[in-house]
Parts: structure tokens; sequence; C-alpha cells
């Protein structure tokens, strides 16, 4: 037997179920997204072929690559439903976290098709048709307001925000068709449609790096961005038995789950069990934090040469 009490199962299936609950209801989302998505693709694609809209036909790619980043979305959700194992210990949680990485950069590559094809096309300037532009980009920019409010809509994961930065993408992208049509059927003025190609591109670009840096700070297991280090440690220390506390590590396991290890100082080892209680609830009510694991040492026991320093101790109140 392996040693684990009732207890620790018990725990693990709560997390797990903990998890499934948060998970679903963004694979649903994920899912409606995706059909309204490659639905509406299909047409603007055809639209933009048939009128020579270079706004429309780069509007319709990205909805395609949107389509496919949604796919790969509700894919991560699924895999992250996964309960813990013996060979990942804390599930496939990071599944989503992967699967934004993924979607961002597969967002960047798509700017920089759009922004190359622009270029080209500021160079040799083609025939539009404005109207066609018009009605198509109308329709599109109603359904992707659809998409973005079905996604707005419960837990913002770093998966779902990669897959409403693509939806935010095409929303400006058909903005920026109906500008571009506008401008073309009432003027005449071709460069309109690439310059507000590229417009648009840079500012998803800006938007794309954001979710990049958010991704990439959970992969170094950097502390949560809503989690203030010194306050937890502070807040530590002010628990009751508590005297010290060191070698604190905060990281974020997904986006809804955060993971805490801290060596503890304690008065009176025959105390810990209800400071240990203490600890658990107050990280959790206070921080949000559910996957705690805390060593509990002595008061008088001197740290070894190289030990961390205290993070806080209750002299600090």
């Amino acid at each position: 037997m392996s040693p684990f009490s009732v207890a620790t199962i018990e725990r693990m299936a709560t997390h797990s179920e903990h998890r499934h609950h948060l998970t679903g209801s963004g694979s649903g989302r994920l899912l409606a997204a995706l059909a309204f998505t490659t639905a509406f693709a299909i047409v603007e694609a055809i639209g933009g072929w048939l009128s020579g809209s270079l706004a429309l036909l780069g509007d319709a790619a990205h909805m395609l690559t949107d389509s496919s980043a949604l796919a790969l979305g509700a894919l991560a959700v699924r895999i992250a439903r996964k309960p813990p194992s013996h060979r990942h210990s804390y599930g496939l949680q990071r599944a989503e976290v992967i699967g934004a990485l993924v979607n961002a950069l597969f967002m960047v590559a798509v700017v920089v098709a759009i922004c190359m094809a622009a270029f080209q096309r500021l160079q040799a300037p083609q025939p539009v048709t404005g109207l066609a532009v018009m009605v198509i980009a109308f329709i599109g920019l109603l359904v992707n307001a659809g998409v973005a409010f079905i996604l707005s809509r419960g837990e913002q994961t770093l998966n779902i925000r990669a897959a409403m930065l693509h939806v935010l993408g095409d929303l400006f992208g058909s903005v920026g068709a109906l500008a571009a049509g506008v401008v073309i059927y009432f003027t005449g003025w071709l460069p309109i449609d690439p310059l507000l190609s590229v417009l648009i591109s840079l500012l998803i670009l800006v938007s794309s790096f954001r979710l990049l840096r958010d991704v990439v700070h959970v992969l170094l297991e950097g502390v949560p961005r809503e989690i203030d280090y010194h306050e937890v440690g502070r807040a530590m220390a002010g628990v009751e038995g508590v005297r010290e506390v060191h070698d604190l590590h905060i990281w974020t396991l997904s986006s809804v789950s955060f993971s805490l290890s801290a060596h503890v100082r304690i008065a009176d080892m025959a105390g810990w069990p209800a400071i240990i209680d203490r600890l658990s609830d107050m990280l959790t009510r206070h921080f949000g934090i559910e996957h705690i694991t805390l060593q509990p040492e002595p008061h008088t026991r001197m740290l070894p040469l190289g030990k961390s320093l205290p993070i806080a101790s209750r002299r600090e109140r």
C-alpha cells in the first residue's frame, strides 16, 4: 500500500472535481464559439474571393485559424480535466497553459502573414467591391461580437483568454473590413484596405505579446500576479503558534489553481496539527491557494549554512 490516507485520497478527488467543474464550462463555450466561427469563416472567404478584398480575405483566414485555435483550446480543456496519476501527480492542468502558448504563437504568425500580404497589396493595388465587403463584414461583426460574448462569460483562464484574443482579432478585423468597404465604396481609395489590415494586426500583436508574457510567467513557476508574496509570508507568520516562515514558494499550476510550499518554525511541535489547519484555512480563504505543502520545524533549530533567511516572523508584527 502506498503511504496515503483516506483523507488524502478524498482531497485529491475534491480537487479533481473542482477542476472538472471549472474546465467543463470552458469546454462548452469553446465548442459553441468554434461552431459559429467556422461557419462564418467559410462564408467570408467566399465573399472575400469574389469581391477581391484583402481585408475580407485576411479576416476569413484569421477566422479559420481561430477555428483551429478554438479546437485546440477545447482539446486542452478536455486534457486538463484528467485526474492525477502516478506519472502526473498534479494531473494535466498545465495542458490549458500549453494550449494558450500555442495559440498565442499562432496568432503572432497570422499577424506577420497579414502584414506581408498588406505590403504587397500596397505596392500593387487591386480592385475591391466595396458594397460586398460592407455587407459581409457587417455580418462578421455581429457573429464575432456574439462569439466574444459567449467566451466572456465564466472563468477567464489563460486558455480562454487566448481564444478570446483570436476572436477579438476577428472582431477588429470585421470592423476594419467594414470601414475599408465604406471608404472604397464612396471614394474608391484602394490603399485603405491593406492599411487598415496592418493597423489592426499591430493592435492584436500587442495583446498577443501580453498573453505570451503571462503564459511564460506561469511556465517559469512565477508567483501569481494576483498574489503578494510578502503579504502571504506575513499572514502566515501572524497565525497563532507560528514563529517564522522561510523557503516560501508560490506558483501557478493552472489559471485557476495555485500551489504553495514553505518551512514553518513553531514553538511547540505538539501543536502542529492545529497550526497547519489554521494555516491551510487562512491560505485558502484569503489567497485562494488550494495545494499547500508545509514542513514544520522546531523554533530552537538553527538554520543550516546557506539556508534562506526567514520570509517573515512574528517580530515583524
